[in-house]
């Protein structure tokens, strides 16, 4: 059998080990980046092989936490492309502002570090008492980082210019503490957001809302994955709601396409249609 060969099925075995032990299906996710991620984990754990990896699955459930953080993409940053959170201060905001109450779904939210930039331009538009952002993701070890909302200080320059750049009112430190080479945000930006898990490969509407941002989490998935879960942004829109997707990423011809309107192209922001 070639090497290759014998890779395929390794992989094989332990996707089906992790949905049968523990109910995660990774089976639809795009092959070639789940199988370098797989290959990362493996050499980070010294496993001689991913068949040792399924070994080790199979003996420790603890070892689920160390797989998931590895299979997972949580990487992000504070306003991360800024232009997409001027986009959402300047057009998005102002209609969602005439509702009398704003929800919003940040899906695969990772570490969390997008969901505190919308809090802050929530906070910062006067709109943040009357807004419940639901932050979820498959992977409870980022939820739990999420929620602690502590990040590395040399990671505050970064910020801070993306900040300014999406149109920051002030300073980004007045909404964070400094310690021992950490920053930790302010608790009151937590108070209207909710940490859920869900999982967009296997759950169904999490809640209705007006807006939905997704960022560079459809890239990992295969088409027929990417198909599913946009159908499920769809059916949790109100009508007329938003959809925010990553810069890589878009509705054209996908099965939802009809149903949206590109209300900002560059931003990749949709609007939900009647249809």
């Amino acid at each position: 059998m070639a090497e290759g060969d014998a890779e395929e099925r390794e992989i094989l075995a332990f996707v089906q080990a992790l949905k049968r032990l523990h109910g995660y299906d990774f089976s639809q996710y795009a092959p070639a980046s789940f199988k370098r991620r797989l290959r990362a984990l493996r050499a980070r754990c010294g496993a001689d092989s991913i068949a040792g990896l399924g070994r080790r699955l199979e003996r420790e459930p603890a070892f689920l936490r160390q797989v998931l953080s590895g299979l997972s993409v949580p990487v992000s940053e504070m306003f991360r492309d800024p232009w997409v959170f001027q986009a959402l201060r300047r057009d998005v905001l102002p209609v969602l502002a005439s509702y009398p109450r704003i929800h919003i779904w940040q899906a695969g939210c990772a570490h969390g570090e997008e969901v505190y930039s919308l809090a802050i331009l929530l906070q910062e538009e006067g709109l943040y008492d009357k807004s419940q952002i639901f932050a979820t993701d498959f992977n409870d070890v980022a939820l739990e980082e999420a929620a602690e909302g502590i990040y590395p200080a040399a990671s505050a320059r970064t910020y801070a210019e993306n900040y300014l750049q999406a149109g920051g009112r002030g300073s980004l430190s007045q909404y964070f503490h400094a310690r021992y080479e950490r920053i930790k945000f302010e608790e009151s930006l937590k108070r209207n957001i909710t940490f859920a898990g869900h999982n967009l490969g296997t759950d169904g509407v999490f809640a209705e809302v007006q807006l939905i941002l997704c960022r560079n989490v459809l890239i990992y998935f295969n088409d027929t994955l990417q198909d599913r879960v946009l159908r499920l942004f769809r059916d949790s829109l109100v009508h007329k709601g938003f959809l925010c997707l990553g810069a890589k990423e878009t509705l054209a011809r996908t099965p939802v396409e009809r149903d949206f309107e590109c209300f900002d192209a560059q931003a990749r922001i949709y609007r939900r249609g009647s249809a």
